[in-house]
Protein backbone atom coordinates (compact mmCIF):
# COMPACT_ATOMS: atom_id res chain seq x y z
CA UNK A 1 0.00 0.00 0.00
CA UNK A 2 1.38 3.10 -1.21
CA UNK A 3 1.56 6.48 1.25
CA UNK A 4 -0.96 7.98 -1.23
CA UNK A 5 -3.22 5.78 -0.43
CA UNK A 6 -2.72 5.12 3.56
CA UNK A 7 -5.26 7.66 5.12
CA UNK A 8 -2.71 8.30 8.56
CA UNK A 9 0.56 8.10 6.74
CA UNK A 10 1.99 6.17 9.05
CA UNK A 11 0.95 8.01 12.42
CA UNK A 12 -2.49 6.59 13.90
CA UNK A 13 -4.71 8.71 15.53
CA UNK A 14 -4.16 10.41 18.75
CA UNK A 15 -7.51 10.30 20.97
CA UNK A 16 -5.71 12.63 23.63
CA UNK A 17 -5.77 15.06 20.56
CA UNK A 18 -9.59 14.73 19.79
CA UNK A 19 -10.07 14.91 23.36
CA UNK A 20 -8.22 18.16 24.07
CA UNK A 21 -10.25 19.83 21.21
CA UNK A 22 -13.45 18.85 22.62
CA UNK A 23 -12.49 20.05 25.82
CA UNK A 24 -12.00 23.52 24.02
CA UNK A 25 -14.72 23.64 22.10
CA UNK A 26 -16.99 22.90 25.41
CA UNK A 27 -14.58 25.95 27.02
CA UNK A 28 -15.29 28.29 23.74
CA UNK A 29 -18.67 27.44 24.25
CA UNK A 30 -18.69 28.11 28.16
CA UNK A 31 -17.15 31.77 27.54
CA UNK A 32 -19.60 32.97 24.92
CA UNK A 33 -22.45 31.71 27.32
CA UNK A 34 -20.44 33.92 30.50
CA UNK A 35 -20.29 36.24 28.04
CA UNK A 36 -24.09 37.11 26.97
CA UNK A 37 -25.21 36.64 30.54
CA UNK A 38 -23.26 39.36 31.96
CA UNK A 39 -24.12 41.56 29.21
CA UNK A 40 -27.82 40.89 29.37
CA UNK A 41 -27.05 41.73 33.11
CA UNK A 42 -25.75 44.87 32.62
CA UNK A 43 -28.08 45.71 29.84
CA UNK A 44 -30.85 44.99 32.37
CA UNK A 45 -28.65 47.66 34.75
CA UNK A 46 -28.44 49.88 31.80
CA UNK A 47 -32.40 49.87 31.40
CA UNK A 48 -32.79 50.90 35.17
CA UNK A 49 -30.66 53.81 35.35
CA UNK A 50 -32.01 57.26 35.28
CA UNK A 51 -31.82 59.43 32.13
CA UNK A 52 -29.17 61.94 33.12
CA UNK A 53 -26.60 58.52 34.42
CA UNK A 54 -27.50 57.63 30.78
CA UNK A 55 -26.59 60.77 29.16
CA UNK A 56 -23.48 60.58 31.34
CA UNK A 57 -22.47 57.49 30.45
CA UNK A 58 -23.19 57.92 26.64
CA UNK A 59 -20.80 61.29 27.03
CA UNK A 60 -18.20 58.89 29.00
CA UNK A 61 -18.13 56.32 25.94
CA UNK A 62 -18.33 58.71 23.42
CA UNK A 63 -15.24 60.72 24.44
CA UNK A 64 -13.41 57.39 25.01
CA UNK A 65 -13.93 56.71 21.53
CA UNK A 66 -12.80 59.35 20.10
CA UNK A 67 -9.78 59.28 22.12
CA UNK A 68 -9.00 55.76 20.70
CA UNK A 69 -9.75 56.94 16.96
CA UNK A 70 -7.61 59.82 17.23
CA UNK A 71 -4.84 58.10 18.85
CA UNK A 72 -4.91 55.33 15.99
CA UNK A 73 -5.16 57.75 12.90
CA UNK A 74 -1.95 59.43 14.90
CA UNK A 75 -0.34 55.92 14.54
CA UNK A 76 -1.57 55.08 10.96
CA UNK A 77 -1.34 58.70 9.41
CA UNK A 78 -4.53 59.05 8.61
Amino acid sequence: MSDASNPHNGHLPNPNHDQGAASDAGKTVLVGVLGGLLSAAGYLVYQRLPDEQKDRLHRQVRGLLETRINELRQNLNI
